[in-house]
């Protein structure tokens, strides 16, 4: 799993700055009053070669009586219970605090790799002010400047140094070449009943009582003769309504078994209309590029005329994924399970296949035949060859001498017709536009 890196330190010394640094973008709000950061903010970052998620906290302030307060220490300690790796951040312009004394005691307890990160060194003479906070028993402070950037390649490569190296125990779909399936949808959705179903035995709790599920489970599974990975994720509520540091765990646990995943069964109890909520996490898996299948379960409580009403009251509300299969199913009398089954090993074919340049060059010469890019804006767009970048998910690029003149439907037009074409059940077809001269 991708290794988790938490932000602490107490209020207004430059710790959503630095974030927004490391994710190399802006996706913390930045201020000068101090508390603006309250929630734990989660982004994914490539830092010397490793991906890493990196969590933005609240401001530490252990004097704090208030609610806000309270519930912000909440949130910091749970990052820190969750993180592989800690970044303690000083304000190197200021003396050692009472604050920052109770801080490094904290993070001393903690058993996690922690590196001390003095910032708003903007300058040399700064640094030098920042000496006053190895009075605090440390070895190293790594003086920065998450402003200027000054710094911050020496912090990187030691962080990616103490982070916990890859073991291998975790399954993922290009190493092992396994399907790799994860089950997502709010709580009480069905989500474990089925993964016991398909797995054949009990091995997630089933109770009537939502939050059951609190870390992904994951095992191996035949479906149709293939052996595949099927995990099972805990419910995942809107984050308003998050509380605790076990769900709040336990949500980016399940996120995070998204980004392992190929395959993303959202699970929506059919009993239920289809909620803004289950639409999000369809957005989730799509913007993560994975393979994705609806899945309407507990069908066996509905009666025969119910279930075509509850399916395209499903595709009204994900429409902008319309290209992703629903499929009404049971664990109880297993009902649709079958048809599941073949989909999941469709979507993950369909999400590791590469066509041939020039199959694909001839299927592409036949739809510019059919139906040429309309003219945009007095330009009209000429479209040379196709050629396909990437699997899992599918990637393909379009050189074309004006990419910007290509209108958005008729960007959907390609794709659907690709997906048409060759199959791509499940999946989201992505494709580039690119500028090339003719001449060249």
């Amino acid at each position: 799993m991708t290794p988790i890196v938490a932000i602490v330190g107490r209020p207004n010394v430059g710790k959503s700055t630095l974030f927004n640094r490391l994710v190399g973008k802006d996706l913390a709000i930045v201020h000068d009053e101090p508390g603006v950061t309250r929630d734990r903010h989660y982004a994914d970052a490539h830092l010397h070669g490793r991906d890493v998620t990196i969590v933005d906290t609240g401001g530490f302030d252990p004097s704090s009586t208030g609610a806000i307060g309270k519930g912000i220490a909440r949130h910091v300690e749970a990052a820190i219970a969750e993180a592989d790796a800690i970044l303690c951040i000083l304000d190197a312009t200021v003396a050692p605090t009472p604050t920052d004394r109770e801080a490094v005691a904290l993070l001393r307890r903690s058993d996690k790799p922690v590196l001390y990160v003095a910032n708003k060194a903007d300058t040399a003479e700064r640094a030098l002010e920042g000496n006053d906070l190895y009075s605090l028993g440390l070895d190293q402070v790594f003086m920065v400047s998450a402003t200027h950037g000054r710094g911050l390649a020496q912090l990187e490569a030691r962080l990616v140094e103490v982070l916990p190296r890859p073991t291998g125990d975790e399954p993922d779909p290009g190493v092992e070449g396994l399907p790799h399936i994860a089950i997502v949808g709010r709580p009480n959705a069905g989500k474990s009943s089925l993964f016991n179903r398909l797995s054949g035995e009990e091995r997630s709790l089933v109770d009537s009582e939502p939050g059951t599920t609190v870390d992904p489970v994951d095992t191996r599974i035949e479906i149709k003769g293939r052996e595949c990975i099927l995990v099972d994720t805990a419910g995942i509520r809107r984050r308003t309504k998050v509380t605790g540091a076990v769900e709040s765990a336990s949500v980016m646990r399940a996120i995070r078994a998204v980004g392992r995943a190929g395959v993303v069964l959202l699970l929506a109890d059919s009993t239920e209309p289809v909620a803004e909520q289950d639409a999000r996490l369809l957005g989730l898996a799509t913007a993560r590029g994975r393979a994705t299948i609806v899945g309407l379960s507990k069908s066996d409580l509905l009666e025969r005329h119910e279930k075509s009403k509850i399916e395209q009251a499903a595709h009204d509300v994900l429409h902008f994924a319309s290209w992703a299969p629903t499929v009404v199913v049971s664990a109880k009398s297993g009902e649709g399970l079958n048809e599941l089954k073949s989909l999941l090993l469709r979507a993950w074919d369909a999400y590791n296949r590469r066509v041939p340049t020039g199959e694909l060059n001839r299927f592409f010469a036949n739809v510019l035949e059919k139906q040429p890019p309309p003219t945009h804006g007095g330009r009209a767009p000429r479209l040379y060859y196709i050629t396909q970048a990437e699997i899992a998910p599918p990637v393909f690029i379009i050189m074309c001498n004006h990419p910007e003149a290509v209108k958005a439907s008729y960007r959907r037009f390609v794709a659907n017709q690709i997906r048409a074409a060759f199959d791509f059940t499940a999946v989201p077809v992505i494709v580039h536009f690119r500028a090339r001269s003719r001449r060249k």
